[in-house]
């Protein structure tokens, strides 16, 4: 398993938008992804769970990642919601 912390410094004046990227490149992957803030935790290829989360600039993520191309997952992730 791969995992990584990230601080938010990437939303969106919408806060849907950054939910939508982050699936969008979850969905690249065959990698189980999760993304946790706040106790919370969700699947990283859900709409629904990525707008649960509502990320918002300075939150603390955590981006964990298992299966055959995790690292890729996590780094594009971690780079995507870096800015």
């Amino acid at each position: 398993m791969q995992e990584t912390q990230v601080t938010v410094a990437n939303a969106a004046e919408h806060e849907f938008e950054l939910a939508t990227l982050v699936v969008q490149t979850s969905s690249q992957f065959s990698s189980q992804i999760h993304i946790q803030v706040e106790g919370k935790k969700v699947n990283g290829k859900s709409i629904m769970g990525m707008t649960y989360l509502a990320l918002m600039d300075g939150d603390l993520v955590t981006i964990s990642a298992e299966g055959p191309d995790a690292a890729d997952a996590v780094e594009a992730l971690s780079k995507l919601l870096k800015g």
